[in-house]
């Protein structure tokens, strides 16, 4: 990770300060995974009936990846500011969007990523 003058004069962002830094590159790789997963998969109907058609249509393989996008279009609402069933709704950055998102960085972001998971031990 670079040091700016930032950090040379103050010490290491918080933990808050992480999250804030990390907020655009975490939503963004959690974006591209849900687009990526949305492109494999037949079009999700709305309506509950239908959905529920739909899900009983996947095999297993698109059943895991459906269970997937769910899950991730959760986490990107939740760092949008919609809380998320089992997440604090005062947590910034869910240790859940951290684990989605390793990976699908870039280096300085992965960084940060750890910065921030250590800063959240303390």
């Amino acid at each position: 990770m670079t040091v700016t003058a930032d950090a040379a004069l103050h010490g290491p962002p918080s933990g808050a300060g992480l999250a804030e830094l990390l907020h655009a590159s975490v939503r963004a790789a959690l974006a591209a995974r849900v687009a990526k997963l949305c492109a494999t998969l037949p079009a999700r109907p709305t309506s509950a009936p239908e959905r529920f058609t739909w899900w009983k249509s996947l095999d297993p393989g698109q059943a895991r990846d459906a269970a997937l996008l769910d899950h991730l279009e959760a986490l990107c609402g939740h760092l949008d500011g919609r809380p998320a069933p089992g997440y604090a709704p005062d947590d910034p950055m869910p240790v859940a969007a951290l684990d989605a998102a390793e990976g699908f960085t870039s280096a300085p972001v992965a960084d940060l990523i750890r910065a921030y998971r250590a800063a959240r031990t303390r």
